[in-house]
């Protein structure tokens, strides 16, 4: 009887779990504010409840340790240096010259050597929200790897129809912050995927600020302006995609913010959680049921052999019931 439920369960809500892909694609000193973009969505991710076994982080670089970094084993993403998102509990996955694209392409379609550790695999399904962040140097149609080669918005096109299918995700969320970041989700063709980019075609991505301290920019304008967005977010927030996509206005981000919703059919994306893809909560509440609504719920357990039981048993499986099902 209970698998029986279990399956019904999984039919109705599809969506059971979520995972994120946090990717820096750049190298070298000048490039620190790429590192502190990803550190910072990976500490937001983490803090509305994704936890590091279902988050696969990717750093080109290690900005902490770099000779240059005034603050050893330390990273800022604000002049003020409130925050060190290089902190206790990061787990990078992928370090260094491991950030490749042929890396990236292999986890997103799950054909990985056999040895490589459950740390470093996107185990997902059919069942799994998917979350894409990726920061680095971009140009029209393609994406920068550590200076030396690059992923173009066809081959992540084809990609992302890999993994759909192969049942690797239910929906996808992908998020862009880089230059002509529009262009990397133009071709994309696959269903159930929303994407949002920094900047459309022609537009360069810009940086928010420069740490005299440290001599460098510290962080992008879009993601600067998505992080303030998220630091007002909980566990249970009913902020929407929609939300997300109006955070960085044109006049904060000097570029323009563009994204795709039309392969996300299924739902509306103005109702759609963001929570759904970045949060980690299962919502219920309580509900009182009638006479007529206990006896239909008795009826289901006619073969318990104890008849007072029985009774007592669909009284207390009834008090509580699920709703909206997230992650567990």
């Amino acid at each position: 009887m209970e698998n029986m439920v279990f399956v019904v369960f999984i039919f109705i809500f599809r969506h059971t779990n979520n995972w994120a892909i946090l990717v820096d694609t750049s190298r070298f000193w000048f490039n620190y504010r790429h590192i502190a973009n990803v550190l910072s969505i990976y500490r937001s991710v983490k803090r509305l409840g994704i936890p590091d076994s279902n988050i696969i982080l990717m750093l080109a670089d290690d900005m902490a340790c770099n000779a240059r970094n005034p603050r050893p084993a330390m990273i800022f993403n604000n002049i003020d240096e409130q925050i060190n998102v290089y902190g206790d509990d990061v787990e990078v996955d992928y370090r260094g010259y491991d950030v490749t694209v042929e890396n990236f392409v292999r986890i997103l379609t799950n054909r990985l050597p056999e040895v490589t550790p459950a740390t470093k695999r996107l185990l997902s399904d059919e069942t799994s929200n998917i979350f894409i962040y990726m920061t680095g140097h971009g140009g029209d149609g393609f994406l920068k790897f550590q200076d030396n080669e690059e992923i173009s918005s066809v081959e992540l096109a084809d990609v992302m129809e890999q993994m759909w299918r192969k049942k690797r995700y239910h929906e996808l969320f992908f998020v862009v912050d880089t230059c002509q970041a529009a262009t990397l989700f133009e071709k994309f063709y696959s269903p159930n995927i929303l994407a949002v980019g920094s900047s459309k075609r022609g537009e360069d991505s810009l940086s928010h600020h420069v740490d005299p301290k440290i001599g460098v920019y510290v962080i992008d304008r879009f993601t600067y302006y998505v992080l303030e967005f998220l630091e007002k977010l909980k566990q249970d927030s009913l902020k929407t995609i929609e939300d997300f996509f109006n955070c960085c206005p044109r006049h904060l981000c000097i570029s323009t913010v563009t994204w795709r919703t039309d392969l996300f059919q299924k739902r509306d994306y103005r109702q759609t959680l963001l929570t759904d893809f970045i949060g980690n909560v299962r919502r219920i509440k309580i509900l009182n049921f009638n006479d007529k609504q206990l006896d239909r719920e008795y009826n289901c357990f006619k073969n318990t052999t104890n008849e007072e039981e029985r009774k007592n048993s669909v009284i207390e499986r009834r008090q509580f019931v699920y709703v909206q099902q997230l992650p567990l």
